[in-house]
């Protein structure tokens, strides 16, 4: 059970539902994180790799809110992500969450990333950064839209 179960309406699950590309190898975290996005009024995409979450980036037809990133991958891991999108201004633009099990001290971290949240993943501060990235500061407490 996560801290984004049993969410009530709010201004996310009331107007257009907002997009987050969630890559990481581990299908079950994916699967975790788009489901607990999901539930609090996200739609959400996922990617298994930095190549394959650049090959989607390049077919949407709208961008992500944000992208939810795991640093550890194989094929492209988040560091390789994070360079070949500093290198295009359109994808620079996307706000990044960096998740990792492993501390990465902030003068080491991949460029262009708004935030970096260790794993396990504190929900409550997850869903801050969520409502955050969403644009949605309207919200007294963050958390409180998405938590109860």
């Amino acid at each position: 059970m996560s801290g984004f179960d049993n969410v009530e309406s709010t201004p996310l699950t009331t107007q257009e539902r907002p997009l987050v590309l969630v890559v990481d190898d581990d299908d079950g975290i994916r699967e975790g994180l788009s489901e607990m996005l999901e539930d609090a009024g996200f739609s959400t995409v996922g990617a298994r790799h930095g190549l394959e979450a650049l090959t989607l980036l390049g077919t949407m037809s709208a961008p992500p809110t944000f992208i939810l990133l795991d640093l550890m991958m194989p094929i492209m891991d988040g560091w390789a992500f994070c360079d070949s999108r500093e290198k295009s201004r359109a994808l620079s633009e996307i706000p990044v969450i960096v998740i990792s099990a492993t501390e990465v001290a902030e003068w080491n971290r991949p460029p262009g990333v708004d935030a970096f949240l260790p794993k396990p993943i504190d929900v409550e501060q997850f869903a801050w950064l969520a409502v955050r990235m969403a644009g949605r500061k309207d919200a007294r407490t963050p958390t409180s839209a998405l938590l109860h």
